[in-house]
């Protein structure tokens, strides 16, 4: 193409061309374009001086495609609306390779990191990409393959399988559990509580756990109140209280002994996390991949390492 770039100077000028003949207006071309309207003008001008032919016939309030520029016109739309449609090609190629997976910040640090390696040596062709959101975004408008929620399985439009159940047990770290002489529900209550409160998504919460408990207390108005799960799970870590401990995010935690857990009081609460997609959009090869990954680690009990 150098010989084009020879002949009009920039390729900009043809595209100010085509935005102008194609509204009838220098102004709304160039808004369009976010540029000056003398902008548009200028260019037109160059393009007319480079070709040696009038483009446009210009009146007080109007311009018109000269027999020239409708000719021309008629051509460069149809070469730039090829070059469009490549681009929206490559474009859709590029996007088809990677996979989005937005969950919440703990489960992508505490139950994704630990299996990433699994999945790259199975799939290195993949580019996954982890979003962490403290709300439940609209995948359809915002273009996620895939994703975690809380919930009962039943979202409007979106396909879903369940990643996990919702079991809810007690946490600490070993020394604050051996230190706490816990020996009935009611005594965790002797200990600092820590306390999951997001801004967005409804969770359970403490009063919610004994009152399944069947144990009828008065939660302490103190405690630690963090608005990340994977907050409380470092705060419990580190020894700062007793905190909720979701089986799938734990688990792995109680196993490496980071954690301690008093598992003869779960709380099955009925609902569950669950992996959707969306059911107006089909899924690329790869997000379909990582998909069928996630269910299989899942309903394997796969564990991280």
């Amino acid at each position: 193409m150098q010989g084009l770039w020879k002949i009009v100077g920039s390729p900009r000028y043809i595209l100010i061309f085509e935005a102008a003949a194609r509204h009838g207006s220098f102004t709304r071309a160039a808004s369009e374009l976010n540029v000056q309207q003398p902008a548009v003008s200028a260019a037109i001008k160059q393009l007319e001086q480079a070709l040696g032919a009038p483009l446009f016939l210009r009146s007080h309030k109007k311009v018109e495609l000269t027999p020239v520029g409708a000719a021309y016109y008629a051509e460069v739309s149809k070469a730039l609306h090829q070059i469009l449609e490549a681009t929206r090609t490559v474009q859709s190629e590029a996007r088809s390779a990677i996979v989005t997976l937005c969950a919440s910040t703990a489960f992508n640090t505490y139950w994704m990191m630990p299996r990433l390696r699994t999945l790259r040596d199975l799939h290195p062709e993949i580019d996954l990409r982890l979003q962490s959101s403290d709300r439940e975004p609209d995948i359809d408008d915002e273009g996620i393959s895939l994703a975690v929620r809380r919930g009962n399985g039943d979202w409007p439009g979106c396909h879903a399988f369940l990643i996990a159940p919702e079991v809810i047990y007690p946490i600490a770290s070993p020394g604050l559990m051996a230190q706490t002489a816990v020996r009935r529900r009611e005594d965790i209550l002797a200990a600092t509580l820590i306390h999951l409160e997001e801004p967005v998504r409804e969770r359970p919460g403490w009063k919610d756990w004994f009152a399944a408990q069947n144990c009828t207390v008065t939660i302490p108005p103190s405690g630690l109140r963090l608005n990340d799960y994977a907050l409380v799970l470092n705060a419990a870590i580190s020894g700062e209280g007793f905190a909720f401990g979701w089986n799938h995010l734990a688990a792995d935690l109680v196993a490496n002994n980071l954690l301690a857990a008093r598992r003869e009081w779960s709380w099955h609460t009925g609902m569950g996390f669950y992996l959707v997609w969306s059911k107006a959009r089909t899924l690329s090869e790869n997000a379909e991949r990582v998909r069928d990954w996630l269910i299989s680690a899942a309903g394997s009990g796969q564990t991280a390492g």
